[in-house]
């Protein structure tokens, strides 16, 4: 968690000055490579230290790769990119547990694991830069020849952006909405992370194998690549994933409590889940859609550290004496999406609105959509 912590903070930053291509891909080879050494080198120290730096890589792929995806897709499908990748993500956690379940040990698994990732490296130097990022480096060659290369039509109109305008100094970010914004969006991510972790690090604890557990834990989430098919736009979609989140996990710990069916706690436990992992990505998309390119790796940034800071709280919260999870656990896990519904309503609508690549693209949304949140931009 503290790997993944550290790579949210400085994840952005180094996208927004060398790109974020260069970093995916330097990212995947050390997540790759660090896959394989604790196989090879299992003492206590290394395996530690070797963790933290795949979560640190880690957390600068999924900052790169949800933007990219999103980048890259015209306005009316934005939805569809970050539902695949969670898609892809509930796939792993099954293959995970069926890996764990067929592997006599966990240095076998690190292989089984490991290896694979390897041989897919050479699968990542297809991918395309962020064309405005291009832009905004003024790599119109680059650019040009993405252009050219885009045969379909909705790839050519991704890249038909205008050059933006009105580069952001210190000053100007200290007093214009983009602060207001991250201020309001940060709690909102920190409380999805503590349910979704919750759950996860605890899967263990609802009277069902392990194994069986982490499977069903993945295959739940299967389902949020339908959640695109909802035509309610962003804010809604959050609001009611959050509270169908925080209600289904209050019930399952209530249930929990008074020893009731394993398999009725696990379902609604798994099904808050689901619920938190399609907010978890709807968040993401959110803070994509939210600020201005030319800050944008950077607010993703703050965005994604405090959702790794609600993660690493999780691993702090007392278990209960049975091994359970304790009544503070469960006020905090069911507590959070309802509170991240009160914070959604302060936030605009971003749902068919284009890309903003400056301030002035913030303020002309501003003015066409002045409800919620979006007065802030005026402020500065």
């Amino acid at each position: 968690m503290v790997g993944m912590l550290l790579g949210s903070l400085v994840g952005g930053a180094i996208s927004d000055k060398y790109g974020k291509r260069p970093l995916l891909l330097v990212s995947a080879f050390v997540h790759a490579l660090c896959g394989i050494v604790p196989a090879v080198l299992p003492q206590p120290i290394v395996f530690l230290a070797i963790r933290c730096l795949t979560a640190f890589s880690c957390g600068c792929i999924n900052i790169c790769v949800f933007s990219l995806a999103v980048e890259w897709t015209l306005p009316a499908a934005r939805l569809w990119p970050p539902a695949f990748l969670s898609f892809c993500f509930s796939l792993g956690t099954m293959g995970a547990a069926l890996l764990a379940w067929l592997s006599p040990t966990w240095t076998h698994l690190h292989l089984t694991v490991g290896l694979p990732q390897l041989v897919c490296l050479p699968l990542y130097l297809s991918l395309p830069e962020s064309p405005r990022w291009l832009l905004l480096k003024k790599k119109t060659d680059v650019l040009e020849r993405y252009r050219g290369n885009s045969e379909v039509g909705g790839a050519k109109a991704c890249l038909n952006i205008q050059e933006p305008r009105g580069f952001l100094n210190p000053y100007i970010f200290k007093i214009c909405g983009v602060t207001y914004l991250s201020c309001f969006f940060s709690p909102c991510s920190a409380a999805i992370s503590l349910t979704y972790y919750g759950i996860c690090l605890n899967i263990g604890s609802f009277g069902v194998g392990v194994y069986t557990a982490q499977f069903f834990s993945g295959l739940t989430e299967a389902p949020c690549l339908l959640v695109p098919l909802i035509r309610l736009g962003r804010r809604l979609i959050s609001i009611l994933a959050l509270f169908l989140s925080g209600t289904a996990c209050g019930l399952s710990f209530l249930l929990s409590r008074y020893n009731c069916e394993p398999i009725l706690v696990m379902s609604l436990a798994l099904l808050g889940k689901l619920c938190i992992l399609a907010a978890c990505f709807i968040s993401i998309l959110y803070s994509i859609e939210l600020f201005p390119t030319v800050v944008r790796q950077r607010c993703i940034s703050l965005v994604s550290l405090s959702f790794r800071i609600g993660s690493l709280t999780t691993t702090l919260l007392p278990s209960s004496p049975n091994g359970g999870i304790s009544l503070a656990a469960m006020v905090v896990y069911s507590s959070g999406p309802i509170v991240g519904c009160g914070l959604c309503l302060l936030l605009p609508e971003t749902c068919g609105v284009p890309l903003p690549d400056s301030l002035e693209d913030c303020d002309r949304r501003s003015e066409s959509h002045p409800a919620g949140m979006d007065g802030l931009w005026r402020t500065r």
